[in-house]
């Protein structure tokens, strides 16, 4: 299992689970300003930065291996699109602050097309599990639709309020909202609210599971989990960290419907500002208070978090229309 980790500092991390222990698989100052957004994937991983560029990285060499520049504007936000069938990813999107949602391929990485979604900057986006459309929020206020297959946004509506997060539940067919303490629940189909939920404190990161549970983390200091069939908490880990929680990773496939008689530990790490990485094994999250099983301290500022549990010996390439070594192809 692979966390990655990014920072106000220009520094990525990378870290292997193994045996209880959270292992340095490398750090370096990737990027020449902060960093945004991570995502891994297998043996990939990409961080998006306020420099306007994506690096993209090998886990099974622990390099740097490219880097894509097509969008003008801070990277806002990164996410892999992987097949059922495949243990590497088949796509990457992209937000940017330039209200674009970029689509690349992935074996090798192409950029194939980037679709003008929202008029200001993109706050998140999420694919749906099908990988043929994208939700996206924007700081204008609205919800768009992108078709990815045929490269262009297909729906757009103004919400109530901005969102800062859309997840897709594991099947597609409900996604969340995030609006600053609130989770609004929809139906995919014809974007029917069912639920909120309220937080009570700002949410700053989310994480959908394989059960269909969403998992938060923000300013409460807690990794709370939520139950979207309920519209209440599942559960709780408590002051989880002594600062604000940047960054969740759902680690693990098994679900936590039956967290108690789960045979394998259902693992979920979290990552806050004051640069601590923690590794959850919620099993015990309804008996006690848990101990982290793994537990690692970047001292730095950390901004996101991405984890991955599928493995490959597939190393990336870098394709047409992308930089290697920070020279133009």
């Amino acid at each position: 299992m692979t966390l990655i980790a990014g920072s106000y500092e220009k520094f990525i991390w990378g870290f292997k689970l193994k045996s209880e222990t959270l292992i340095p698989l490398f750090s370096y100052p990737a990027h020449i300003s902060a960093i945004k957004c991570v995502a891994v994937s297998g043996p990939v991983a990409v961080s998006g930065g306020a420099d306007d560029s994506i690096k993209i990285y090998d886990i099974t060499t622990s390099s740097e291996v490219g880097s894509l520049i097509n969008q003008s504007g801070a990277i806002t936000c990164v996410s892999f699109f992987n097949s059922s069938s495949l243990s590497y990813p088949r796509n990457l999107l992209s937000g940017s602050e330039d209200g674009t949602v970029s689509i690349y391929d992935a074996d090798p990485f192409v950029h194939y097309k980037s679709i003008q979604a929202h008029r200001k900057s993109v706050n998140d986006l999420s694919i749906h599990q099908s990988g043929k459309l994208a939700l996206s929020v924007g700081r204008d206020s609205c919800l768009a639709m992108s078709n990815l297959v045929r490269g262009r946004r297909s729906f757009c509506c103004r919400l109530n309020k901005e969102a800062s997060m859309v997840k897709f539940d594991s099947d597609g067919n409900k996604f969340f909202l995030v609006m600053e303490d609130k989770i609004a629940i929809h139906v995919s189909e014809d974007a029917k609210l069912i639920l909120e939920m309220d937080n009570k404190k700002r949410i700053l990161c989310a994480a959908a599971a394989a059960n269909g549970l969403l998992f938060t983390g923000g300013e409460d200091c807690n990794v709370t989990a939520w139950d979207p069939t309920t519209g209440k908490e599942a559960f709780c880990i408590e002051k989880a960290h002594s600062k604000r929680v940047k960054g969740i990773a759902v680690l693990s496939s098994s679900g936590v419907g039956n967290v108690e008689n789960s045979e394998s530990p259902y693992l979920v790490a979290s990552a806050s500002s004051d640069g601590i990485i923690k590794v959850w094994d919620v099993r015990m999250a309804k008996k006690e208070q848990p101990i982290p099983v793994a537990e690692a301290d970047t001292k730095s500022r950390l901004t996101c978090l991405a984890g991955s549990s599928i493995k490959s010996i597939k190393k990336p390439e870098v394709g047409k229309g992308s930089s290697k070594d920070g020279e133009n192809e």
